[in-house]
Formats: C-alpha cells, structure tokens, sequence
C-alpha cells in the first residue's frame, strides 16, 4: 500500500522559515522524480518544487526559486521542503507527490493528503 504522509506545515509571519517533510512507502522510487505542489484558494494546483530520485536534479517554479530548497534523505524515500523568507502568496495547502516527472502534475502516480502553510503579513 502506497503512503506519503506529509508533516511540518503551520502558521508563520511572514519572512519566516518552514520545513515540510514527506515520508513515502510501498512504490518504487528510484528513476523518477518526488515533488511538491502547492494549491491556494480559488487557484489552481502549481507545481512548487520537485527532486531526481536517480541524482542529482531539482527543478523550481520563479516564484520560489532561491527560497525554497527540496532535498531527499539517503534512502530516497523522505522528501524534505525548506521554505525561507516565506510571503503570504506562498499560503496554501502543500502536497507531497511520488513517481512522477519534474513539476509535471499529470505525471505523478501517487499524492499526498496535503498539509497547510499560511503565511501572515
């Protein structure tokens, strides 16, 4: 049975710090990608950050690039999301997402139930 259980999301001001976590099992990881996407009210899914099971590859969307950095633990099944200088359209409810292709979100096979970051002003 498939799981990603996603921790680590909260309230924060704004310029603050959050690291999400995703713990995955029940799949095959490896040659494919695990990522983050974010859905805001009223708004579609983005793809947020994704990472390379098989090396070392991430792709980011603009608008968090330099603030956000995704990383893997050395068994290549938890995926970590290290959120900096945090604004209030990074606000949403974040998912975890695994076997899939960049931030591609039609490609991924398996998803999280999602864990909620709002950011204050």
């Amino acid at each position: 049975q498939v799981q990603l259980v996603e921790s680590g999301g909260g309230s924060v001001q704004a310029g603050g710090s959050l690291r999400l976590s995703c713990a995955g099992s029940g799949y095959t990881s490896s040659g494919r990608y695990m990522g983050w996407f974010r859905q805001a009210p009223g708004k579609p899914r983005e793809g947020v950050a994704a990472i390379y099971t098989g090396g070392d590859i991430t792709h980011y969307a603009g608008s968090v690039k330099g603030r956000f950095t995704i990383s893997l633990d050395n068994a290549k099944t938890t995926v970590y999301l290290q959120m900096n200088s945090l604004k209030p359209e990074d606000s949403g409810l974040y998912y975890c997402a695994a076997e899939g292709w960049a931030l591609q979100q039609d490609a991924y096979n398996y998803w999280g139930q999602g864990t909620q970051v709002t950011v204050s002003s």
